[in-house]
């Protein structure tokens, strides 16, 4: 029996699930049952109490960032005069940020952002500056990804 941060139990089998469905969420419950040894009715209840208990926060699609005009993805180390972690609303109210997070280092924040531009990242770099407590930033345009991982991988199928 393995468990997550928040302490919610989270089994071998509903691990295996969390994998397939980080791979695609619009999988049937009838071959997402197969792939780890249940009926459809069983592989549905678990997917559900894994959404009951916080485990799975939400179900979404993976859009390519490119195709929807927000091809420049940059890294912001965000540096403060005071602490930071107040300020989750600030940075959430800024549209082109993805995440936001607290960080322990030379910066106060990390944050994700996409744009469409270089010159619409320096607006947002602009916003973010006259976020209350915002001393500077120093931003990492990435040129190209080589991949992105789920928290699980998907697990081997037979």
């Amino acid at each position: 029996m393995r468990y997550c941060s928040a302490m919610k139990k989270v089994d071998d089998v509903d691990l295996q699930l969390l994998g397939l469905l980080q791979q695609d969420a619009g999988r049937s419950y009838a071959s997402l049952g197969k792939a780890v040894g249940l009926s459809a009715g069983a592989a549905h209840e678990r997917v559900r109490k894994l959404r009951e208990r916080g485990v799975i926060r939400r179900t979404g699609v993976e859009v390519d960032p490119a195709a929807v005009g927000r091809g420049v993805l940059a890294f912001v180390m965000v540096d403060s005069t005071s602490w930071m972690g107040d300020s989750a609303p600030a940075f959430a109210a800024v549209p082109e940020v993805q995440e936001a997070h607290v960080i322990a280092g030379s910066a106060s924040v990390l944050v994700k952002v996409r744009t469409a531009s270089t010159e619409q990242l320096q607006d947002v770099l602009r916003r973010l500056y006259a976020i209350d407590g915002v001393s500077g930033t120093q931003a990492t345009v990435v040129l190209e990804t080589f991949f992105e991982r789920p928290v699980l991988p998907a697990p081997e199928e037979g």
